[in-house]
């Protein structure tokens, strides 16, 4: 059949015939595909929980896990609604079911959440497992995600490039670091690719099943989260106009196409509001979920006042259009970006086996180009979706290089060498995947990024035995966050007025993201003078986010 046949006898053709090759290494993928994606899922999974009691909580996870005890133990949603309850309620289920309830933290301002998200990791003097898990209620979106990853590349490339997209996506150590933590950016990861693969298989065969399908995965990503609003018509956008570039379909059969959809379109649109509203317990006051409507101002509040950002030693509150291309340039293994380079030339080549090719581009372009705009510059978890379709594209173009072997004996070899180079980097960043930095950044990550791309708080616990193995008596520290160090983790007293000009004697330690930011105040009534901690090298790093300096006693800085 035609491509102009295809055209008027169905929906948008975005599938191929899967092209076969002898080479051993596809064909043993091909046999064998299914059971090395669950192994690979599994690995992925023991490497993620056994992070879990290594780093202390983040600056975000105690304000989501409150959030979510509120709606399991209290049956309403009022702590803050800027991101919605469905991840949120994932992290406080497993210390709900550990026997944690809310501990009426008073609502006063913006911290209270996280104070109750504290009484909530503390309460019982068990914080390690409430930690752990609050963590482990996430990882079920990991294996939702790597499940995308699969049945999108068996269903539109081949059993191998599946098999070689699940590899590629759970050995990356940002997947890996946001997979493992008590947040948003893993459930959005997930439904937000089931959202878009769905829509691609509704497309092509608009069934009522595939419809409820579409709705029900859209409906979940908007109660992962809000950027769903923008991500998914980006993303979607842009796959239609590959498609009328790639296909140029005729205007009456477009209309045609159009007219056929509209009912099972309507039967999605419904199904995803029924979850959104159930995701909300179906509350009311005027409008159907209050707390959905007045989470997407806040949203856009938030991003139109801005947020604190830092990028190449340069620090904004409105954030820089190529913040999250840097991102992704420095907290991507290398070797992964080669490959997706490959595949990008490929598709954007208009070569026929790299026809299909074109949605997952668009889908993670879509993501990257809504980047540009915004003013909210955190970190790679912001656009952690867009390593789905990055993987997809990568491992078409690993095994497509595989093909073209065959005539040249030098490229799997190159090929072999990129898989073991992302592998390794991996392997040896463990566990330390949150402060994952390529090559690229040549050893000094804190002049490029902060914040949840290299300190987040992680490393509380690790400061903490540092200082008991050196027998500290006391530490002068601006943390990146507050809370009652003493107590619960083993510190010595802490004084967190600290001298910018001057060090003082004994121990003294800064986080790098409030080094970096200028955060809390510390130096605002010293601008443009270079302080202590920008002039003297650190005695030591504990971790990946802290400085740690020692000074004795009558020693003049």
């Amino acid at each position: 059949m035609t491509v102009k046949q295809q055209k008027h006898r169905g929906a948008p053709q975005v599938t191929a015939v899967p092209v076969s090759s002898p080479l051993a290494v596809e064909g043993f993928l091909e046999r064998h595909g299914r059971i090395i994606a669950v192994a690979l899922v599994v690995f992925a999974s023991i490497r993620i929980i056994a992070t879990y009691t290594v780093f202390s909580h983040t600056y975000d996870e105690p304000a989501h896990i409150a959030c979510g005890m509120e709606w399991l133990d209290k049956g309403v949603y009022k702590w803050e609604p800027q991101h919605p309850p469905l991840a949120r309620v994932a992290t406080a289920l497993g210390p709900y079911l550990l026997g944690t309830r809310s501990q009426n933290t008073p609502n006063v301002d913006l911290a209270s959440m996280t104070k109750e998200g504290l009484a909530i990791l503390y309460y019982g003097h068990h914080y390690d497992l409430t930690l752990a898990l609050a963590r482990l209620g996430i990882l079920p979106f990991f294996w939702i995600a790597c499940l995308v990853v699969y049945w999108w590349g068996r269903r539109y490339f081949t059993p191998s490039v599946a098999v070689a997209a699940v590899f590629l996506f759970s050995f990356l150590p940002p997947v890996l670091a946001h997979a493992a933590l008590a947040t948003t950016d893993m459930p959005l990861t997930a439904f937000l690719g089931a959202a878009f693969l769905s829509a691609l298989i509704w497309v092509e065969r608009p069934t009522l099943g595939h419809a409820a399908l579409f709705g029900a995965s859209t409906g979940l990503a908007l109660l992962s989260k809000f950027s769903t609003l923008v991500f998914l018509p980006a993303g979607v956008g842009l796959a239609l106009a590959w498609y009328f570039v790639t296909e140029r379909p005729k205007l009456g059969w477009l209309l045609g196409a159009a007219r056929k959809r509209i009912p099972s379109l309507g039967l999605a649109v419904l199904m995803a509001c029924l979850l959104m509203w159930a995701g909300y317990r179906f509350s009311f006051s005027k409008v159907p979920a209050p707390e959905l409507f007045q989470g997407i101002q806040d949203v856009m509040r938030h991003n139109a006042e801005g947020h604190p950002s830092f990028l190449l030693g340069e620090r904004s509150n409105t954030g820089f259009w190529y913040f999250y291309p840097v991102v992704v340039a420095v907290k991507t293994p290398i070797a992964f970006l080669l490959l997706v380079a490959g595949g990008v030339t490929f598709a954007v080549g208009k070569r026929e086996w790299f026809r299909r090719a074109g949605p997952p581009l668009a889908f993670s372009a879509g993501i990257v180009l809504v980047g540009l705009f915004t003013h909210i510059n955190i970190g790679v978890r912001h656009i952690l979706p867009v390593y789905i379709g990055f993987s997809l594209l990568a491992a078409a173009a690993a095994m497509h290089w595989l093909e073209l072997g065959r005539a040249r004996k030098w490229v799997p070899i190159i090929v072999a060498a990129l898989v073991v180079w992302l592998a390794g980097s991996s392997l040896l960043s463990h566990p330390d995947y949150l402060a994952y930095f390529n090559e690229f950044a040549a050893g000094e990550p804190e002049n490029i990024l902060v914040d949840s791309d290299l300190d987040w708080g992680q490393d509380i616990k690790r400061l903490a035995t540092r200082l008991h193995e050196a027998g500290a008596q006391q530490l002068r520290w601006v943390p990146l966050q507050v809370t009652d160090f003493e107590k619960q983790f083993g510190f010595p007293p802490i004084d967190m007025h600290m001298d910018v000009l001057h060090p003082s004697p004994g121990w003294n330690a800064v986080s790098m993201t409030v080094l970096k930011q200028r955060r809390l105040g510390l130096w605002d009534s010293y601008p443009g003078v270079t302080v202590w901690p920008d002039r003297i090298k650190p005695t030591e790093k504990v971790g990946k986010s802290i400085w740690l300096w020692y000074f004795p006693p009558g020693s003049a800085q």
